[in-house]
């Protein structure tokens, strides 16, 4: 429902560049690295490395409910797009879904209050980490639409008024092999929250 989005302003910013295309996009409310092709030959070659799943490597970092015991986790759960009566689309775990992998990896635990974790999607689904990540009983904090709305609630007070979910790496291969490696910082009210949440629960691993 929104007209105006990153690619339009990219496009007022940069006059000179003719041709600015988004190679993928994010969900609204995440943060982080975002690819824009500069050429129409390096849109294909990316939409292509995207669809082979090599050459495009992306990391989120994301902050869940409670305590993620297991360091490493794969989830392999396929993913089927529905819509409500409403009209609102939301995307379930069901077994005539399309095949979806994440990778997830501890950063830091909170107590059993949150964990920190890493998630690498090897698929790329709509909402795949969002789902995949309620679907190991583990909802990311922020998340309006699969996260567990008291918990959203109570973190707010800790300065989380948005979802957790930051694009925080992506490694990109261009077509001669040269490898890119980029990071996002995390932005400082969520960096503040998660220092304020390791101070109220130093018994984080």
């Amino acid at each position: 429902g929104i007209n105006l989005g990153l690619i339009e302003v990219l496009r007022q910013m940069r006059p000179d560049d003719h041709y600015l295309e988004l190679v993928h996009r994010l969900d609204r409310d995440t943060s982080g690295c975002i690819m824009v092709a500069k050429k129409r030959s390096m849109l294909r070659h990316l939409h292509e490395a995207l669809r082979q799943g090599r050459g495009v490597s992306k990391i989120y970092h994301a902050l869940v409910v409670g305590r993620w015991e297991s360091a490493d986790q794969k989830v392999d759960a396929p993913l089927k797009k529905n819509e409500l009566v409403s009209g609102e689309r939301i995307v379930r775990v069901q077994e005539d879904g399309k095949a979806s992998i994440t990778m997830f990896k501890v950063i830091r635990r909170f107590s059993s209050v949150a964990t920190l974790i890493e998630a690498k999607p090897i698929t790329g689904r709509t909402h795949q980490i969002r789902v995949h990540a309620q679907f190991a009983g583990h909802p990311i904090i922020g998340d309006a639409k699969y996260g567990v709305e008291s918990i959203n609630s109570q973190m707010q007070k800790e300065g989380i008024k948005r979802l957790f979910l930051h694009a925080a790496a992506l490694t990109v291969t261009l077509a001669d092999g040269e490898k890119l490696h980029f990071k996002a910082p995390l932005e400082n009210k969520l960096s503040t929250a998660v220092d304020n949440l390791a101070a109220l629960h130093n018994k984080y691993d």
